[in-house]
């Protein structure tokens, strides 16, 4: 298996807390759009999600919630992150943390990771990298388990294998580039239900991708042409609302 396979192999597994129950995350930033577009992103990947805004909110979430991985923003309004960092720390909670700032000078990179924080992600970022950086922290921290998901994805006729990246319509094997592997795969995962261009933005783009919807469009005529082509249609437009996968009649 290609490494790129066995990553995505990975990120085909869902973690669970070891009673069974969804991973906890605490999400802390104090851009309310951003704090919104992570925690979509993480209930994506089925984990329970909580937020605060700002420092003193951050501890009280942390203390209460008693989350399984954090992501902290460095620059708060009232205390920074790396004094919420030392006082979790100090109050004996081990959970990791990953930091979330604009600051991406080697000294501020020093300064977190020196204070007890366990990995850092500046701004921009993307959303996959975050996501599979939150992974890698919630598994070393050996309080979650891992159930393998089903890697193949089935729309009607159309399939979609996580693990080989090989997408087939009937018989007839469907090559795609990796941007509209991602596409169709958030699509499949969602069968029938309208996903709106900012989701699509969202979760195949990063979050700073500029907002350019037409690129979307460009990519679902791309699908269209090799996933419809020579058979009913698939992939579905509802106009002014977004785009819809579901199995042909």
């Amino acid at each position: 298996m290609s490494s790129h396979s066995a990553d995505q192999s990975i990120l085909s597994q869902r973690l669970l807390r070891t009673d069974g129950s969804p991973v906890r995350v605490a999400v802390v930033d104090d851009e309310a759009s951003l704090t919104d577009l992570l925690s979509m992103a993480l209930r994506y990947e089925g984990w329970e999600v909580r937020s605060a805004s700002d420092g003193q909110g951050a501890l009280t979430l942390i203390r209460e919630f008693r989350p399984d991985v954090v992501v902290l923003d460095v620059m708060l309004p009232d205390i920074d992150g790396l004094q919420v960092l030392k006082r979790v720390r100090a109050a004996g909670q081990d959970v990791p943390i990953l930091f979330l700032t604009a600051k991406d000078a080697l000294d501020d990179r020093i300064a977190g990771l020196t204070a007890g924080g366990d990995d850092y992600v500046t701004k921009p970022f993307s959303l996959e990298e975050l996501v599979a950086r939150l992974r890698g922290l919630i598994r070393r921290s050996a309080l979650v388990v891992t159930q393998v998901a089903d890697p193949v994805l089935r729309v009607g006729d159309l399939v979609l294998d996580e693990e080989s990246y090989e997408v087939r319509r009937g018989d007839r094997q469907i090559q795609l580039t990796a941007t509209e592997f991602e596409l169709l795969r958030f699509l499949m995962r969602n069968p029938r239900r309208v996903m709106s261009k900012m989701q699509i933005l969202d979760r195949v783009w990063s979050y700073d991708f500029g907002g350019r919807s037409s690129i979307i469009e460009i990519y679902i005529s791309y699908l269209r042409k090799k996933i419809d082509s020579g058979g009913p249609s698939m992939i579905h437009t509802v106009r002014g609302v977004g785009y819809m996968i579901k199995a042909a009649p």
